[in-house]
C-alpha cells in the first residue's frame, strides 16, 4: 500500500509541475516577484479577495508604498482610504503593524525564515509558506482553499477540510508532495491549477492531466469534495444612519468598536435587532435629540444592504438638517466637500454614490 502511495505521489507532482511547465498560462502581477514585500502585500490583498479586484488595489499599493519601510510611515487614515471597498479591515490593521513591526525590530528588512516571518502579525501558515517559498525559494507548502480542493478530489479525502483533523491531515500531504528542490514553482503551479482546471465549479476534468488517477472523476464525486463540516448561519443586523447636516457640514465618527468596519468612518447610527419603522427610529431618543433643532428630516427610500461572511447589514439613511450646530461627544463635523477624503463602508459609498454626495 506504502509503495502505492508513492507512486500516486510520484505521479501528481511529476504531472502537476509538467503542467505547468508546458501548459499554465495563467498570468500574474506579481508572479515570479522575489520581493517579499510586495508577494506579502499581494497575498493579505487577496485573501477573501478575487483577483479582478484585488489587481488594481495592489496596483495602487505599490505605487504609493513601493516598500515596507514607506508603508510603515504611512499615515492610517491614508492607507484605510486607499483600502476602502476590499472588506476584511482587520488585513489592513495588521498590515500597518507588521510593516511598522519590519521597520523598528528588523531594520525594514524583510524576515528571510519562516519561523520568523510566521510570527509576524497577521500572517498565518499559508502566508508565510507562500512568502517562504516565493521570496527565499524555502520547502514549505501552501494549503488554501484551491490546495485542499485539488488534494480531497484527487486522493478522495472525506474528512471536513474546516476542522482541526482535515487541516493537519491536508497540510501533511501537500508538504509530502512538495518538489522540495522547486518549491516556489510547486506552489505556484498548484494554485494556478485550483484556479483555472480543478475549480470549484465545472472543472475542466476531460482536459485534466491528473484525471487517470484522479479519485473523484472516476467516481464521480467532484461535485461532493471537498467536504465542510460548518454551515455559516448569519447574523442580520439593521442599522439606521442619520445624516445630520448643518449648513455644508456632515457630523461623522470613526468607529473604534471591536466590531465590523473598525477604524472606518460612519454618520450617527441607530442600531436595531429587527427592521423599524423610519417614523419610530426619528421619534427615538437618539434622533430626537437633532430633530428637534432641525428644519429638515427626510428619510431616503432606498434599503443598502451588504453581505458580510457572518452577517447581512440593512441600512436606511435619514438626512436632518440643522438650524444650528450641535455638538455629540465622539463625532465630529466635516465639510461635504472632503466626504471623500474618509473611509466608510462599502454600504455607505453606495449611498453617498447614489445621492451625489
Amino acid at each position: 500500500m506504502k509503495g502505492k502511495n508513492n507512486q500516486l505521489y510520484h505521479f501528481f507532482t511529476t504531472e502537476l509541475m509538467n503542467w505547468n511547465e508546458y501548459d499554465n498560462n495563467r498570468e500574474m502581477p506579481w508572479k515570479f516577484e522575489k520581493d517579499p514585500y510586495k508577494i506579502w502585500l499581494s497575498e493579505i490583498i487577496l485573501q477573501q479577495t478575487r483577483v479582478e479586484q484585488g489587481l488594481a488595489y495592489y496596483n495602487r499599493f505599490i505605487l504609493k508604498y513601493p516598500t515596507v519601510t514607506k508603508l510603515a510611515k504611512a499615515d492610517e487614515s491614508t492607507v484605510f482610504k486607499l483600502w476602502e471597498g476590499l472588506g476584511y479591515y482587520s488585513r489592513c490593521r495588521n498590515l500597518l503593524a507588521t510593516a511598522k513591526i519590519i521597520a523598528e525590530n528588523h531594520d525594514g528588512v524583510f524576515p528571510s525564515n519562516y519561523e520568523d516571518i510566521v510570527k509576524l502579525k497577521g500572517i498565518g501558515p499559508y502566508t508565510a509558506a507562500a512568502i517562504s517559498s516565493f521570496a527565499f525559494n524555502l520547502p514549505y507548502a501552501v494549503v488554501d482553499g484551491n490546495v485542499t480542493r485539488i488534494l480531497a478530489r484527487f486522493f478522495g479525502i472525506e474528512t471536513p477540510i474546516d476542522t482541526g483533523q482535515g487541516k493537519k491531515a491536508f497540510s501533511s500531504l501537500a508538504d509530502t508532495l512538495l518538489d522540495s528542490k522547486y518549491p516556489a514553482k510547486f506552489n505556484q503551479a498548484i494554485m494556478d491549477f485550483g484556479a483555472t482546471i480543478c475549480k470549484p465549479k465545472s472543472p475542466f476534468c476531460a482536459t485534466c492531466p491528473l484525471a487517470k488517477n484522479c479519485f473523484s472523476f472516476k467516481n464521480e464525486m467532484t461535485s461532493f469534495l471537498p467536504v465542510k463540516s460548518k454551515k455559516i448561519v448569519k447574523k442580520e443586523r439593521w442599522f439606521y444612519y442619520l445624516l445630520v447636516q448643518y449648513k455644508n457640514y456632515v457630523l461623522i465618527r470613526k468607529r473604534d468598536e471591536k466590531d465590523i468596519w473598525r477604524d472606518l468612518h460612519e454618520f450617527v447610527l441607530i442600531e436595531s435587532t429587527k427592521k423599524e419603522s423610519i417614523k419610530k427610529i426619528i421619534n427615538s431618543t437618539g434622533a430626537k435629540f437633532f430633530s428637534q433643532k432641525a428644519m429638515m428630516v427626510k428619510p431616503c427610500n432606498t434599503l443598502f444592504k451588504q453581505q458580510l461572511t457572518h452577517q447581512v447589514i440593512n441600512a436606511s439613511f435619514i438626512e436632518i438638517k440643522l438650524i444650528e450646530k450641535l455638538p455629540l461627544t465622539g463625532y465630529f463635523w466635516v465639510h461635504k466637500k472632503e466626504i471623500k477624503n474618509w473611509a466608510f463602508p462599502k454600504l455607505t459609498n453606495d449611498f453617498l454614490k447614489e445621492n451625489n454626495f
